[in-house]
């Protein structure tokens, strides 16, 4: 059989992963370094400033580093995450079952990541991601069932146009990653997932107000349609596990 060249399914997923943990990796433990040398402000991404840092040695190329890994390259992984998601909606045959691992992730995930984020067992602060995938998932799943149920244009947009609301309201209230701009992503990659151009396009736009996330869309356009490696439970397992992993390497240090 002939192989569609491009990125399957499970290759989005690796990369994804592969971007998620550089950034969980200099949001955790070298802002742990950085803080414990005296860097709290972590806005200054000026040439001038970095390599002022770097002729001071190890700290400065760790800064130099968490800006490249934080706001580069982990500004990928979302975006592909999202776009996954609408794939995973489309394709899979049991979505009471996808949402139910959604869920139950959600909760899995939460005490990893209020340690690794917070240095807390649990806080109500700030939200895993899965709890925004799984507002994303269960808003397009009524979005769809919607449009195929009512009658009536004006009645399916009001009704789409309420749910989507509602999923946005409801990020932003449990503050969830990525709070409501997450579910705005997942909506519009939704809307045009028709078309691959448009889809992408429209995944741009949705990032726009983050400067390096748009270009997760270049990956996006070489996929393949295919699911690749069977890997239905890596992002799942991982997500924990790393930051857990994350978390005890802040305590060594």
């Amino acid at each position: 059989m002939h192989k569609r060249a491009g990125i399957s399914g499970s290759g989005l997923k690796i990369l994804s992963v592969i971007f998620m943990l550089a950034d969980h990796i200099a949001a955790v433990v070298f802002f742990h370094i950085l803080s414990q040398n005296g860097i709290f402000y972590l806005g200054d991404t000026s040439f001038s400033y970095m390599r002022e840092l770097v002729q001071d040695g190890f700290v400065g190329w760790i800064y130099v580093w968490y800006q490249i890994m934080r706001r580069i390259v982990g500004r990928w992984a979302f975006p592909i995450y999202c776009f996954l998601l609408v794939e995973g909606f489309e394709k899979t045959k049991d979505r009471r079952k996808y949402a139910g691992r959604l869920l139950a992730f959600a909760f899995v995930s939460e005490v990893p990541f209020d340690l690794a984020f917070d240095g807390k067992m649990m806080g109500l602060e700030h939200q895993n991601i899965f709890f925004t995938l799984l507002l994303g998932f269960l808003m397009i799943w009524a979005m769809e069932e919607i449009g195929r149920n009512c009658q009536g244009l004006l009645v399916k947009w009001t009704g789409g146009a309420a749910v989507f609301l509602a999923a946005v309201l409801l990020a932003e209230l449990i503050r969830c990653d990525y709070s409501g701009k997450g579910i705005i992503a997942i909506a519009l990659l939704f809307l045009f997932r028709r078309k691959k151009a448009e889809q992408i396009a429209a995944g741009c736009v949705a990032f726009c107000w983050e400067a390096m996330a748009p270009l997760a869309f270049l990956f996006v356009y070489f996929y393949n349609g295919r699911r690749g490696l069977r890997l239905k439970y890596f992002f799942y397992i991982f997500y924990p596990a790393h930051l857990l992993v994350l978390y005890l390497i802040t305590l060594i240090i």
